[in-house]
């Protein structure tokens, strides 16, 4: 996987389909949710959607520092 900078980059609007939309999506499957959120958070993530139904959903919604939105997905 390859990153790189794209000067005059607008950050997507999550969970829009149109205009600004995501460009790209990581599903990141993790063992503990907890630990995982933390160091997401602690990297600059931002939550997005952490309502996960008491558990049962599996899953959270966070953007990374450019605004690009990813998953923290229960194993």
């Amino acid at each position: 996987m390859a990153f790189q900078r794209a000067p005059g980059h607008q950050p997507p609007q999550w969970p829009r389909a149109d205009t600004n939309s995501q460009q790209l999506h990581l599903d990141l499957t993790v063992t503990d949710m907890a630990d995982a959120e933390a160091q997401a958070l602690a990297l600059g993530a931002m939550p997005l959607d952490l309502d996960d139904d008491n558990g049962r959903r599996g899953f959270r919604v966070y953007a990374d520092p450019a605004g690009h939105p990813f998953c923290l997905c229960r194993a």
